[in-house]
């Protein structure tokens, strides 16, 4: 069945409205996926339904457990380093050819504001939130649906690696500003440094997530 807007099976919408749900935090890490539940929701047959999480498993988003079901994935320390190295050639790559007056970056200013509320909520899933908005809209500069649609994948998994920590809010709180500076570079048509800033940013979060989950895993 392809009768949407983009000419989409049936399962690939599935699959992208799952991926968002990953993507926005409603979806942790280890749970559970009910086939009934989910068949419900969003009103579509169990088999259209496997389909969808067979292109996720795909992914890596989702895994299956013999006479368990399915489950969405722990992201390990390997995955986030290779997300990371990922997103340095995607994000610092798109800021380099950055236009200032790109219509993507109306969209990192709305979330630059949105963070900023959100941390002064002391919300940091809002905070997380916008700041994935931010990042997928420097991903968009670079004018590829293509990169769009990757990046949308590796969001997915950045997602849950945020789903694994005790302390969101030692994670979140530096990039607010960090974003701010980014989006200042670019509006500045300063493209080459907002790249060298993204890529400071990117090389903090790197460490910062795999030191939280090093802790995390500590039995200790």
């Amino acid at each position: 069945m392809t009768d949407d807007a983009d000419g989409l099976p049936l399962a690939d919408r599935l699959a992208r409205r799952m991926r968002a749900l990953l993507i926005s935090g409603e979806l942790s890490p280890g749970q559970r996926l009910s086939e009934a539940a989910f068949s419900e929701r969003f009103d579509v047959s169990r088999n259209s339904l496997r389909e969808a999480f067979r292109l996720l498993t795909k992914d890596g988003l989702l895994h299956h457990e013999a006479n368990r079901g399915v489950f969405v994935a722990v992201p390990s320390m390997a995955s986030i380093i290779d997300i990371y190295r990922v997103r340095r050639m995607l994000e610092c790559g798109a800021l380099r050819q950055a236009w200032p007056q790109h219509p993507a970056i109306r969209i990192m200013r709305q979330s630059v504001s949105d963070g900023q509320r959100a941390r002064d909520a002391s919300d940091w899933t809002g905070v997380g939130s916008a700041n994935m908005v931010f990042h997928a809209a420097v991903v968009d500069l670079s004018d590829s649906a293509r990169l769009n649609e990757f990046y949308a994948r590796i969001s997915a998994e950045l997602r849950l690696c945020f789903g694994l920590l005790n302390d969101p809010e030692h994670l979140h709180a530096p990039f607010v500003d960090m974003n701010a500076t980014i989006l200042s570079l670019v509006e500045e048509n300063r493209p080459v440094e907002a790249a060298a800033q993204m890529e400071t940013y990117l090389n903090l979060a790197e460490r910062t997530m795999l030191k939280a989950l090093e802790r995390a895993s500590d039995p200790a």
